[in-house]
């Protein structure tokens, strides 16, 4: 609301054509990678994600933050406006608000993308791909649970096709280098170091997960949230049952992943887990009506 950012829904339509529109773009990302020099592609996604990572960790961190500052802090107000056109037929392209506390935000989230720059660390890496999903479930709403089946059931089918059918996923998911790695459906990497405990924080083999996969359950489970105080219960049952569903979704992926020694496609185990458990609450309760 401070920002003036307003939510984008997505609809049924919307929802059907994202798996095609990520399977097109994954792709093109795919032939890309093998007709020019990965060396140069690396380059340019590193600068363009290394400033949408400054603006995402900056926005994300801006409300922890302001409980820090002092209340005699100097927060000046800014308005950054580009505006096309004069007269009555003046129209408003950029209106962004801000103050000092922003701007301070903003100056530590770029410490944090000059440090990866330089070092290409997993944990620089990591918080700017939470910040991304942060950002990604605040700002993507689904308009009802119908709407959330269509999409997880697409991208289910996205998922294994892309990871079992072919190499495709496995191979620009490892061709990519940039500050926040891009995933297979154009969202970025979080990355877990698998000798942690050996090496420490100089931890250099990772175990990869798509953001799509956080994301995508996310926004899943923000809606169940939002029912869960539609019924005016004052219990937030599906909400807590679909995020331990997520975590045994998760939990699920890295077992199998262990045991047969190949990549997982997350959202294989997550989209049941995540769609079955709520629903069979609803079951239970007799709400499923009211869910649809």
């Amino acid at each position: 609301q401070n920002s003036s950012e307003m939510p984008e829904t997505i609809t049924s339509r919307d929802a059907a054509r994202f798996p095609i529109v990520a399977s097109c773009t994954l792709l093109g990302l795919y032939l890309f990678f093998k007709i020019f020099s990965q060396e140069y592609i690396n380059l340019l996604l590193s600068m363009y994600f290394f400033v949408l990572g400054i603006l995402a960790l900056s926005h994300t961190i801006s409300p922890m933050m302001n409980r820090f500052f002092p209340a005699n802090f100097p927060n000046k107000q800014y308005q950054l406006l580009f505006t096309q056109g004069s007269g009555e037929t003046k129209e408003e392209i950029v209106n962004y608000e801000f103050d000092t506390k922003d701007l301070v935000c903003l100056a530590m989230s770029s410490v944090v993308g000059v440090w990866y720059l330089l070092r290409k660390h997993w944990i620089a890496n990591n918080l700017f791909g939470l910040a991304f999903s942060l950002n990604g479930v605040e700002l993507l709403h689904l308009n009802n649970v119908s709407t959330g089946c269509i999409l997880l059931g697409g991208l289910f089918i996205y998922d294994v096709f892309w990871v079992f059918g072919t190499n495709v996923m496995v191979t620009v998911a490892k061709s990519f280098e940039a500050p926040i790695k891009l995933c297979l459906s154009l969202l970025l990497l979080v990355v877990f170091p698998q000798d942690l405990l050996e090496k420490g924080l100089e931890a250099d083999n990772f175990a990869m997960l798509g953001l799509g996969d956080i994301v995508i359950p996310g926004i899943f489970i923000a809606l169940l949230l939002r029912f869960d105080i539609s019924l005016k219960k004052n219990t937030h049952t599906y909400f807590y049952t679909s995020f331990v569903a997520y975590i045994f979704g998760l939990g699920l992926t890295i077992f199998i992943m262990h045991i047969f020694k190949h990549a997982q496609p997350a959202l294989l185990y997550l989209v049941p887990a995540c769609i079955g458990f709520p629903l069979l609450v609803a079951l239970a309760k007799g709400e499923v009506t009211e869910m649809f």
